[in-house]
Order: C-alpha cells, then sequence, then structure tokens
C-alpha cells in the first residue's frame, strides 16, 4: 500500500507541474520525462529527415518508372521492357524494406517532436503504398506476357492514358507530401475521379466488345485486369495524399472531413 501512494503522489506531481508556454505541437515523448536531458541535438535529426526525404522520392521514382514503362510495354507488345518491370519489382521491395528500416531507426534513435513523428510514421505508410503501386505496375507486366500481345488499340490507348495520368498524380502528390503541402494534396485527390471515370467508360466499353463477339472474352478479360490495376494505383495515391494532410493537420481520415481543418 505504501508503494502504491508512493506511485500516486509521483504521477500527481507530474501532472501538476506548470505547462505555461509549452508548444504541444512540438513537444517530444521524452520532453514528458522530467529527467530525460539528454536529447539527440536537432541537426542530427533534420539530417535524417532529409535522408528519408530523398530515399522516398528515389522510391516514388522507381515505381513512377515501372508503372509508365508497364502501360508503354502493353500498348507496343514489348514483352522484353515488361520482363525488366517484372524484374525490377524486387529492387523495389528491397528498397522499401530499407527505407522502412531507417525510419524506425530515426523513430527510436532521434526523439521526434510530434509533428516530425506524423511525418516519419506517414513515410513508413507510404512506403507500403508505393510498393503496392510497384506490385500493380509488376502485374500489368505479367498480363502483358501471359497474353502475349493484347491487340486492340483502341483500348490500348486508353490503358496507357490511364497509367500516364496515375503516374502524373503519384509525382505531384509525394512532390506535395516532401514539402507538406496539404492544399496540393486535396487538389491531387480531385483527380482520381478522372481514373475512375476513364475505368467505369472503358468497363462499358470492353462489356459492348464482348456481346459483339464472344471470342473476345479473353482480351477482355486482361484489359480489365489491367484497368483495375490502374484504378487501385489512383486509390493509393489518394491514401499518399491523405497523409499529407495528416501531417499538416494532424488529422487522420476521408480528406474531404479534414480539408476545412486546412489554412487558407
Amino acid at each position: 500500500m505504501y508503494c502504491l501512494n508512493s506511485v500516486l503522489i509521483f504521477l500527481n506531481s507530474l501532472l501538476t507541474i506548470p505547462l505555461v508556454g509549452v508548444n504541444f505541437n512540438r513537444l517530444s515523448y521524452k520532453d514528458a520525462i522530467p529527467w530525460k536531458k539528454n536529447h539527440m541535438p536537432r541537426k542530427t535529426l533534420d539530417q535524417q529527415l532529409q535522408i528519408i526525404r530523398d530515399e522516398l522520392l528515389i522510391l516514388s521514382s522507381m515505381v513512377e518508372t515501372a508503372l509508365i514503362e508497364s502501360v508503354s510495354a502493353l500498348k507496343d507488345h514489348d514483352m522484353e521492357r515488361s520482363q525488366i518491370v517484372r524484374d525490377n519489382d524486387l529492387k523495389i521491395n528491397r528498397k522499401r524494406f530499407d527505407l522502412e528500416g531507417q525510419i524506425i531507426v530515426a523513430i527510436a534513435a532521434e526523439a521526434p517532436v510530434l509533428h516530425d513523428l506524423r511525418f516519419l510514421a506517414s513515410a513508413m505508410n507510404i512506403c507500403t503504398e508505393l510498393e503496392r503501386i510497384g506490385d500493380y505496375a509488376k502485374t500489368i507486366a505479367r498480363i502483358n506476357l501471359m497474353s502475349e500481345g493484347i491487340s486492340v488499340p483502341r483500348f490500348l490507348s486508353t490503358t496507357y492514358e490511364m497509367g500516364i495520368k496515375a503516374s502524373d498524380m503519384l509525382h505531384r502528390a509525394m512532390t506535395a507530401f516532401i514539402h507538406t503541402n496539404a492544399p496540393s494534396a486535396v487538389r491531387i485527390i480531385s483527380d482520381d475521379d478522372i481514373i475512375d471515370n476513364m475505368y467505369n467508360g472503358l468497363y462499358a466499353e470492353l462489356m459492348d466488345f464482348v456481346v459483339h463477339g464472344a471470342h473476345n472474352m479473353e482480351r477482355a478479360n486482361y484489359l480489365l485486369w489491367v484497368a483495375h490495376n490502374l484504378e487501385r494505383a489512383g486509390d493509393r495515391v489518394t491514401n499518399i495524399c491523405e497523409r499529407t494532410i495528416y501531417v499538416e493537420t494532424g488529422e487522420l481520415g476521408d480528406a474531404a472531413f479534414v480539408s476545412p481543418r486546412l489554412p487558407k
């Protein structure tokens, strides 16, 4: 009982420490422990954050390239390029896990403040999103190899445009994240509707394509599979944008809910 009372008295003393002038948005978890004085120099943390930003951009560039190459190879019936996309997916995976390791070390060793901690947690999440987009590119490359070329130019043109649009969204989304530009992220999210509309239009055209020729079923299935992967890539980009909003606002959830909280 004496030990319990001592603990309660100690906790109460922590709660009654004067907090005047404390900026909670910049308060680190180690600051909550009065006897922990040896903080990591801010310069070291800033250096680690910059390294992580640079590595994220490298990973994102690898994924952008895979996405563009996958739809280009599909459109051009280029099996060699599709095989390269498949092989390079292993490099994307390794880069993702290496970067996640760096983020974990930064969180454990650098005692980030809350804003920086939100950035690091979001960077960890974005590593997963990027790796999954890379998987979509790999799947499209595999479809090209399996089908040995889908010779329906008007549909291939649409999937190519979807891939280019998704890649452009990804590039802009990562730029917004690196610069913590939440208003830009909100605008990018609205672009996902364009990809969704392209997917829905292609779906309707492919259904008509099959109705007018049952022998078109296999090619239509391959094309729908490609389009579905591109539509999902757009959704992953939306997730990245929502993480950018979270870093700036501290709010997680649907971008439509948090965007009114953004500074004008």
